[in-house]
C-alpha cells in the first residue's frame, strides 16, 4: 500500500517548431516537434475513494473541460486501471492553470500526470515503456508530456526521441478561444500542406541557449492556416515582437502564441507590455511537479 494522496504538477507545453510531413490513411499527420515544458502547470491530486471520479476547477476555460468520458485523465485513469491488478476507485482532482484548446497540452499533461499519479498510488508499479505504451492509446501529445522533459517527437506524436534544450525564458499570450487540432490540421490540408525548414540549425541553437539565434528560426506549420481563420493570432505575434520578443509563433494548433525572451528580466518586461501575458520558464526548474 501506498500514501493515500499524490501531487503531481501537470506542465504545459511549448512547440518551438512544428513541422507537419503528410497526412496519413489513418487520419492523423506525420510531423516533427520540438516538445518543451514549461513552468506553467495544473495541479493533479489523486487520493483513494470507492470508485472513479475526476473533479476539475479553476483556470481559463475550465469550464470547457468535459468530467465525463472524453476528459483525458479520465480516460488515462481507466486505461491504467486495465493494466494494473492493484487498481481501484479514486478521485482525481484537477486544478487547471493552463487554458483549454490552446495548444499548450493541458488536457494532455493532466493525462500523463494522472498516470504517474495513480501508478504510485495503486502500487501499479508499471515500468516507463508500460506506461508510455497506454499513453499512446490515450492521445497523440500524451506521450511527450509523460517523457517530463524536452522531446523531439515524430510520426503522429507517439515516437519520441530526448532533445537538448537549455533553459529558456518565455512570454505566453493566451485567447478566450481554442483551436481543434483536427481543425488545423484539415486547414493545412486545404491550403497544400506548406512545410517549414530542415530545423537541425534551430535544435542547435535550443540546446546552445543562443536565444537570440533561435528566436527568428522558430515556426510552425500550421501557423498560416490557423491566423488566416484568427487573425488574432497573427496579431499577438506582430505584438509580442513590437514588445521586443526575440521571436514568437503559434504553440501546437493554436490558439497560445509564445515569444521568446533573452532572460526572466527582459521577459518580465515584455509581458508588461501586454494585456494578460503570462511569463514561463522552459524548460521548467528542476524539483518543479
Amino acid at each position: 500500500m501506498t500514501r493515500r494522496t499524490i501531487r503531481r504538477g501537470a506542465h504545459a507545453k511549448i512547440n518551438v517548431f512544428l513541422r507537419v510531413l503528410a497526412a496519413r490513411e489513418d487520419g492523423y499527420h506525420d510531423l516533427e516537434s520540438l516538445v518543451v515544458p514549461i513552468s506553467l502547470a495544473d495541479r493533479i491530486t489523486v487520493r483513494r475513494a470507492e470508485r472513479l471520479h475526476v473533479d476539475v476547477r479553476g483556470a481559463p476555460l475550465a469550464a470547457e473541460v468535459p468530467a465525463g468520458g472524453l476528459n483525458l485523465a479520465l480516460v488515462a485513469a481507466l486505461a491504467l486501471a486495465d493494466a494494473c491488478p492493484g487498481a481501484g476507485g479514486a478521485l482525481v482532482e484537477i486544478e487547471k492553470r493552463i487554458p483549454v484548446a490552446a495548444g499548450l497540452g493541458g488536457g494532455s499533461a493532466d493525462a500523463a500526470a494522472t498516470l504517474l499519479a495513480l501508478n504510485e498510488l495503486w502500487g501499479c508499479d508499471l515500468d516507463p515503456a508500460t506506461l508510455a505504451h497506454i499513453a499512446e492509446g490515450i492521445g497523440s501529445d500524451v506521450p511527450a508530456m509523460l517523457a517530463q522533459g524536452p522531446v523531439l517527437v515524430f510520426g503522429r506524436g507517439d515516437r519520441l526521441a530526448p532533445a537538448e534544450v537549455a533553459p529558456l525564458w518565455w512570454v505566453l499570450v493566451t485567447f478566450d478561444f481554442g483551436v481543434r487540432s483536427p481543425d488545423a490540421y484539415r486547414w493545412w490540408d486545404e491550403e497544400g500542406g506548406s512545410r517549414g525548414p530542415d530545423p537541425e540549425p534551430l535544435l542547435e541553437a535550443a540546446a546552445a541557449g543562443d536565444a537570440e539565434a533561435l528566436g527568428p528560426m522558430l515556426f510552425n506549420d500550421l501557423e498560416g492556416p490557423v491566423i488566416a481563420r484568427h487573425p488574432r493570432v497573427g496579431e499577438a505575434k506582430e505584438r509580442l515582437v513590437a514588445a521586443g520578443a526575440l521571436g514568437a509563433v503559434m504553440s501546437g494548433s493554436g490558439s497560445s502564441v509564445v515569444g521568446l525572451a533573452r532572460d526572466r528580466t527582459h521577459a518580465e518586461g515584455v509581458a508588461r507590455r501586454l494585456d494578460g501575458a503570462v511569463v514561463a520558464a522552459g524548460p521548467p526548474p528542476a524539483g518543479e511537479g
